[in-house]
């Protein structure tokens, strides 16, 4: 017996770490979309509401948390978008985050902007982490989307 191979789709956004590190923005198989984790950038690469640095290099403090979700949950509607998904599509969302108390003082009214209702339809993770990829940044959220059966 054979093996079959799983047909992927993938999804890029031209950010310089998708080279650097070697990964794609999100995977499609099926009708199953995974999406690597978002950050805060500009279309550029260029971190949009970095945090300040204390003297140890480590973010001094949070208060960018929400200007960086906002970009975070813009960028993962931009990589959705390029399978034809959008955030109603959405069925899973983890938060990784500096900071718990500053994230979840703003991911009510963030989330509730970014999917437009009060209380999105889907499964959410918000996770205390010690760093992420760039010093500078506070929040990266992964999430799992599923299209209708074609």
């Amino acid at each position: 017996m054979q093996n079959a191979a799983i047909i992927k789709e993938t999804a890029y956004l031209g950010v310089p770490w998708e080279d650097a590190y070697g990964y794609a923005q999100a995977i499609k198989v099926g009708n199953t979309i995974r999406v690597s984790g978002q950050l805060s950038h500009d279309d550029e690469g260029r971190l949009i509401a970095p945090a300040s640095l204390n003297s140890q290099g480590k973010p001094a403090e949070f208060s960018a948390m929400e200007a960086q979700m906002r970009a975070t949950y813009a960028n993962a509607v931009k990589v959705l978008a390029k399978f034809g998904a959008n955030l109603d599509h959405v069925v899973e969302e983890t938060l990784f985050v500096l900071d718990v108390d500053a994230a979840f003082a703003v991911a009510g009214k963030v989330r509730g902007e970014a999917y437009d209702v009060a209380r999105p339809q889907c499964a959410s993770n918000l996770i205390g982490v010690s760093r992420l990829a760039f010093p500078e940044q506070l929040i990266e959220i992964t999430f799992t989307a599923i299209l209708p059966e074609s």
